[in-house]
């Protein structure tokens, strides 16, 4: 038996590792193009952006590492159902349990592993990214802009940019919200960064554009000029403070939450998002076992060794998974079931799945 184990476990084994570099990979790639864009055109130091793509790879670990256990189930049970070893094998009084018990016991370890990546590297991590970005928005204020997303790290601006290549921006919107309640607006076509790291502050160069100006004797009134050329500056926001940044939700271990948990007992489903997060923790760390569990009769059942089916086959159990889970923690929200019953709702239903599964390909 220790000679059939060992050769379930490289069997699995190959694939998972080689599912996990190329998920990781193609997960962090993204991130990999903006790290080299911060490089080249906004200034940071390298050092600093390998910091954050390091400070990134637990978020990306948390995703990659049950998907590559799921797909290394699916690629090796797939391949033995395929050429009928698991068939000899039972042939010979090799019961579908004990061929599959290794590979649960794997799974349940690489759970329990998953725990502490949960509970304390990726909190920390995510919280360490999000106070460096911050440091470089000080020092690199250009790092702050980014393509197609509203910025409010200026003050009193927030500002949206179409494009960007290099220090030339395409498509501006800058808002000015006033007291009166009325917005400021400047647009223009075409822009160029000048940044100005010793006063915290971005002077633009706007080109081709208008902007809303205020009556001298109406404030709350604009009229509107247009311009060739528009210079202004952005200082940042004074309210930016790196040493005073509160943790979110996600960025606490399961002691915080549970602490805050506790001091919130009182307050009517106001805890309800740290319950999320606690669960989430948990849950997502177990995914693994219930894949392992989901996978194999999953596998002996298609009876296929393609490689591509087995990574379609897991790519939609996968996004079954999570589709479950999100529309669980959305009902949780919403106070219809309870924070646990939504987070673990997927883990449930798996194992519901693979329970009834496993009793039909056992009596076969």
């Amino acid at each position: 038996m220790k000679i059939i184990n060992r050769y379930l476990l490289k069997e699995i084994g190959g694939p998972f590792l080689g599912s996990l570099f190329v998920s990781t990979f193609i997960l962090a790639a993204g991130n990999i193009i903006q790290t080299a864009d911060m490089v080249v055109n906004k200034g940071v130091e390298f050092i600093q952006v390998i910091k954050i793509f390091m400070y990134f790879l637990p978020y990306v670990l948390t995703f990659t590492i049950p998907i590559s256990v799921l797909s290394a189930v699916l690629l090796g049970f797939g391949r033995l159902s395929s050429d009928n070893e698991t068939t000899a094998l039972r042939t010979n009084g090799v019961s579908l349990y004990n061929i599959m018990m290794p590979i649960v016991v794997c799974g349940f370890l690489i759970s329990l592993a998953n725990v502490p990546l949960n509970d304390r590297v990726l909190p920390q991590s995510e919280f360490a990214a999000r106070k460096l970005v911050k440091q470089l928005g000080v020092r690199h204020p250009t790092a702050l802009l980014e393509p197609g997303v509203f910025i409010k790290g200026f003050k009193d601006y927030v500002v949206f940019v179409h494009r960007i290549k290099g220090k030339i921006l395409q498509d501006i919107r800058i808002y000015q919200p006033q007291d009166s309640g009325a917005t400021r607006a400047i647009i223009a076509k075409r822009g160029e960064i000048l940044s100005l790291p010793d006063h915290n502050a971005l002077k633009l160069r706007l080109e081709d554009g208008t902007a809303d100006e205020v009556v001298p004797d109406k404030p709350e009134e604009f009229y509107k000029i247009s311009f060739d050329e528009y210079h202004m500056t952005l200082d940042l926001d004074k309210n930016v403070d790196i040493d005073n940044i509160d943790k979110k939700a996600r960025e606490k271990s399961i002691k915080e939450l549970l602490r805050d948990i506790d001091e919130m007992e009182d307050a009517e489903q106001g805890d309800i998002p740290l319950k999320i997060e606690l669960h989430k923790k948990i849950a997502l760390a177990f995914s693994n076992l219930i894949f392992v569990l989901a996978g194999i009769p999953l596998a002996i059942s298609t009876h296929r060794r393609e490689k591509f089916i087995g990574f379609g086959l897991a790519m939609a159990l996968f996004l079954l998974y999570w589709g479950v889970m999100l529309g669980g923690i959305a009902c949780s929200i919403r106070a219809i079931v309870p924070p646990w019953l939504g987070v673990w709702s997927a883990n449930i239903l798996l194992f519901f799945i693979a329970f009834v599964m496993l009793g039909r390909n056992a009596v076969k």
